[in-house]
């Protein structure tokens, strides 16, 4: 090199260490690591806020001299604070406090190598956005009354089968009055029953009017089958089954009526 390049490498090296204003340790690293030509070129990369040319510096000065305490940890600094990348950063602390186990700065530093694995896990595992997580909350809750109006609807309608009637009355035809005569019975009747009563009759003869089968049905309710209806009716199933021929056994719904065989 020659002498004039000398001239500008001390140059910039005394300004560097004029005009330090970037990250340093705490306490004091071996001068022959701040001296080293890379570092020193680094440490002005820096101040012209030139952070991709201070990366390269550095990284050379560990190429250099790999044990460079200095070197690691101005690069932990730039890859936390200017180039964002929190693993590198983390390596790099960690190199720090390895080569410099009692630098006085080591309690910030564990705090920033803390704070870049926050950064890192939640640069791997992004939580939801407020947003979407706002409309799965909404979707769940119209999903939920949904539900709460279907339950509703089903708790009237067995409310309104509990109340009503199993088993209705038939429509019975009026009742024959046997002892009632009519004004014609009265008219034609002989004045003196005894008489016209015939000898051969001993006793009088009771006449009955056959009165119609009383019908029975049954209102499926949920959970019922065929079979269970036959037994709860006391009935066989053959006989359930044919008093109900246009019925399906496996398609019974709630409300639906049933002819019971007499």
């Amino acid at each position: 090199m020659s002498f004039f390049g000398k001239s500008i490498l001390v140059g910039l090296a005394a300004a560097a260490l004029i005009s330090l204003n970037g990250c340093l340790p705490s306490d004091s690293s071996p001068l022959d690591e701040e001296k080293e030509p890379h570092y020193v070129l680094g440490k002005s990369c820096v101040n012209a806020m030139d952070y991709d040319g201070a990366v390269k510096a550095f990284s050379e000065s560990l190429e250099a001299n790999p044990r460079s305490a200095a070197a690691h940890f101005q690069l932990a600094c730039l890859f936390d604070q200017k180039e964002s990348d929190p693993a590198a950063a983390i390596y790099h602390y960690q190199e720090y406090l390895r080569l410099d186990p009692k630098a006085g700065n080591a309690e910030v530093i564990k705090q920033r190598v803390y704070s870049c694995k926050q950064q890192l896990a939640a640069d791997v595992l992004p939580l939801p956005s407020a947003p979407a997580a706002q409309k799965q909350l909404e979707d769940l809750a119209d999903k939920n009354r949904q539900l709460q109006d279907e339950n509703d609807k089903w708790r009237a309608y067995y409310a309104a089968q509990q109340a009503a009637p199993k088993n209705p009355p038939p429509n019975n035809p009026a009742p024959v009055s046997l002892g009632s005569p009519t004004p014609d019975d009265i008219s034609a009747a002989p004045a003196n029953p005894v008489a016209a009563a015939p000898a051969t009759s001993a006793t009088p003869v009771h006449t009955s009017v056959a009165r119609p089968a009383r019908s029975r049905t049954h209102t499926v309710a949920a959970g019922e089958t065929l079979a269970a209806i036959a037994r709860k009716s006391g009935v066989s199933l053959a006989a359930l089954e044919a008093a109900n021929p246009g019925v399906t056994p496996k398609k019974l719904h709630v409300g639906q009526q049933l002819n019971l065989p007499q």
